[in-house]
């Protein structure tokens, strides 16, 4: 049996200012989105796609994942604690950021980026879709310093203790994540966008592969009481999100099937 070590939330104190993990994991994902971007335009070489795209793009990203983030993380799961207490709703760094929030929020942003900058939506999402994993993965690692969204009771040989939760054995879900959404994702998504690919398909893939990974995990990991309950109809909050999530994605690869592969 394994015992989460408790780490102290605040990575640095500068006088007054604290740092915190979580924070850096954040900006950790934004560095990692902006380096592999530009390198992916590199590759790419289209006209029009270069580096200084991705400066701009990085800001409407940003914007998108806090925004959306924690606008998902009230509406979705805490609306009746937040209407109580909606100071805390700017509190970002204490944590509580939806994926499928901050997932809704960069659609949203990228569009705008899309119509502003006279480019096809769905190609630019098939650009982003795999420099994005890696991001999330660094988010998960911040939940796991954190030692928040922990597992479900385990009798399983790596089981870890939260002395923060309980003195129970469960599971490290957040460690899991990160190995599926986070390193096993973007190996696939860069693998697959190596080649060309009909237009959405990289996308359609994301869709399919975060929200199977996602689907999964939930079974491991502690339930979060979300607007249908803790749970309904024996799925999770999570899952229910995660559902359409794979549904899109396969619309997207069998409607990419049928045309010419464009995207390179």
């Amino acid at each position: 049996m394994l015992i989460h070590p408790q780490f102290d939330p605040v990575a640095i104190h500068l006088g007054p200012l604290a740092v915190h993990w979580y924070g850096l994991m954040y900006l950790l994902a934004f560095m990692l989105f902006l380096l592999l971007g530009k390198m992916r335009t590199r590759i790419l070489n289209r006209p029009g796609w270069d580096e200084k795209m991705m400066d701009d793009l990085l800001f409407y990203g940003i914007l998108g994942v806090v925004l959306g983030g924690r606008l998902g993380e009230v509406l979705f799961y805490n609306p009746g604690y937040y209407a109580s207490h909606p100071l805390e709703i700017l509190a970002v760094w204490q944590g509580g950021m939806s994926f499928h929030g901050g997932f809704l929020g960069v659609l949203v942003a990228m569009a705008l980026f899309a119509r502003l900058h006279k480019l096809p939506w769905l190609q630019l999402m098939d650009f982003i879709a795999p420099l994005v994993p890696l991001g999330l993965g660094a988010g998960r690692i911040g939940n796991f310093i954190n030692a928040e969204l922990w597992g479900r009771p385990t009798n399983v040989a790596w089981g870890m203790v939260f002395p923060n939760v309980d003195d129970l054995s469960r599971h490290p879900s957040q460690l899991y994540e990160f190995a599926l959404e986070g390193l096993l994702l973007f190996a696939l998504l860069w693998l697959y966008s190596s080649k060309p690919r009909p237009v959405g398909a990289v996308s359609g893939l994301f869709l399919i592969g975060y929200g199977s990974f996602r689907f999964l995990v939930e079974y491991t990991r502690n339930p979060d009481d979300g607007i249908f309950g803790l749970m309904s109809l024996g799925i999770s909050m999570g899952q229910w999100l995660s559902l359409p999530m794979v549904i899109a994605g396969l619309v997207l690869m069998l409607k990419g099937q049928r045309k010419p592969a464009t995207l390179k």
